[in-house]
């Protein structure tokens, strides 16, 4: 679930600013997923070290 949250949030922040920065369509696109799976890989650690400890 933090994964997932992470995710969302990640497209949320890419998507604003490359919309910021003045880009078109496929470019907030484009931001939108790189940041999402950034932040997903973030979560996937975070999930991780929560389960174990």
């Amino acid at each position: 679930m933090i994964i997932l949250a992470f995710a969302i949030l990640g497209a949320l922040v890419g998507g604003f600013t490359a919309r910021s920065r003045g880009g078109k369509g496929l470019d907030i696109a484009q931001y939108a997923a790189g940041y999402a799976m950034a932040f997903a890989v973030i979560g996937l650690f975070l999930t991780v070290f929560l389960s174990r400890g």
